[in-house]
């Protein structure tokens, strides 16, 4: 632990966690409303202006939704670039400093890289897979954000062995196979940020099922890990794994409900919602698991 998780400078780097986090669901807003291409342009709003202007045609409702969003992006990269300066001055003489320090310099890279990948996406017309790609990078970052606060602040782990060190790799996999999945469902559903949109061309009852299967197997295999971490006696693990199952369950509530009722927009947002916690509470326990997926070489 190199600062405390309740001071100012702790605070600063749960506050990136957050940010990434909300970035994914300020961006579900802007799918869900079809202010995808409410900024037609880039890196300007509008030809001749940065900001939304009066009477434009996109709308000043779709237009401001998606300049939120892209305002976000400027409060998590100065975030970031606070967070680098930080991480250079408390790692001093840190063992890990140079894995601290990547990992902070990462999530400045990553921010840049959803500036253009934004571009890309408004100048393709949307097309669904810079689209999906924004997600599975917004997905990437908050695993990192985690990463670098929980080396800042530290955690309190507990080592796993036996079945449930071999299922955790596997476990965390599928949860990023049901996530990457979740992006090909909505871009190929009436929600992909326009009307006009291109979409992936998959029938999209059949891209659900398939998604759906994923989820049950998700939930299975987290049931199974989390009778045999209770068995073990693994308080930590064991309550790790509750707090996702529970997460998940309400998440595949939520999914189910949204297909069986026409996908209203506000299920759909509460939905994007449920994914980054899902995620969020899968690399936590990877972290607190201490299963790997870090930067074992960087430590001097």
């Amino acid at each position: 632990m190199l600062v405390g998780k309740r001071s100012l400078v702790g605070r600063i780097f749960t506050l990136l966690v957050f940010l990434q986090g909300a970035l994914i669901v300020t961006g579900g807003a802007v799918r869900v409303t079809g202010s995808g291409l409410g900024c037609p342009t880039w890196p300007e709003c509008t030809p001749g202006s940065y900001t939304p202007v009066p009477n434009q045609a996109e709308g000043q409702l779709h237009a401001w939704i998606e300049f939120g969003n892209r305002l976000l992006t400027f409060v998590l990269l100065i975030t970031a670039l606070a967070v680098f300066i930080i991480s250079l001055r408390i790692t001093k003489t840190a063992t890990a400093k140079n894995r601290v320090r990547i990992l902070a310099i990462l999530q400045t890279l990553g921010i840049l890289g959803q500036g253009l990948l934004g571009g890309i996406t408004v100048l393709t017309d949307l097309h669904p897979l810079p689209v999906a790609g924004h997600l599975i990078l917004s997905i990437f970052l908050v695993s990192g954000a985690i990463s670098l606060r929980y080396e800042v602040v530290g955690l309190q782990p507990e080592k796993v062995a036996g079945l449930i060190r071999f299922l955790l790799p596997i476990y965390i996999w599928l949860t990023l196979s049901v996530v990457v999945i979740g992006t090909v469902v909505t871009g190929s559903g009436p929600h992909a940020g326009d009307e006009k949109a291109q979409r992936f061309g998959i029938d999209s009852r059949v891209i659900s099922w398939l998604h759906a299967d994923f989820v049950i197997a998700l939930l299975i295999l987290t049931a199974i890990m989390y009778l045999i971490a209770k068995q073990n006696g693994s308080k930590i693990i064991e309550k790790r794994i509750g707090i996702f199952l529970l997460i998940a369950l309400g998440q595949g509530s939520i999914g189910y409900i949204q297909y069986l009722t026409g996908l209203p927009e506000l299920l759909v947002a509460a939905h994007l919602l449920g994914a980054t916690l899902v995620w969020g509470a899968a690399w936590s326990l990877i972290k607190v698991a201490d299963s790997g997926y870090r930067l074992h070489r960087l430590t001097s």
